[in-house]
């Protein structure tokens, strides 16, 4: 696990049996960005570290653009682990 701020954002990153998690909180929100745990395959958009899909993406980016607006920020708020800098295709 690491994690990682920006403000009023936290970022929290883990790995777990089968894929990697990337969520993020801010101001009582959450989103998250999953991916397997080999690093590659589509990232996946969830409201939570565990709820259900809204959204798959092959870049991060992209990724990072539909947890911001979850959040009701800009992509460039969220703070991002270095653990969790290599997600994406």
């Amino acid at each position: 696990m690491s994690t990682a701020e920006s403000g009023e954002i936290s970022a929290r990153y883990d790995e777990r049996d089968d894929e990697r998690v990337l969520t993020f909180e801010a101001d009582g929100r959450t989103a998250a960005i999953a991916q397997n745990v080999d690093g590659y395959a589509m990232l996946k958009v969830r409201s939570t570290a565990d709820g259900d899909e809204l959204e798959r993406y092959y870049g991060f980016d992209m990724a990072l653009d539909h947890a911001a607006e979850l959040l009701s920020v800009t992509p460039s708020e969220l703070p991002i682990p270095e653990n969790a800098a290599d997600m994406g295709m």
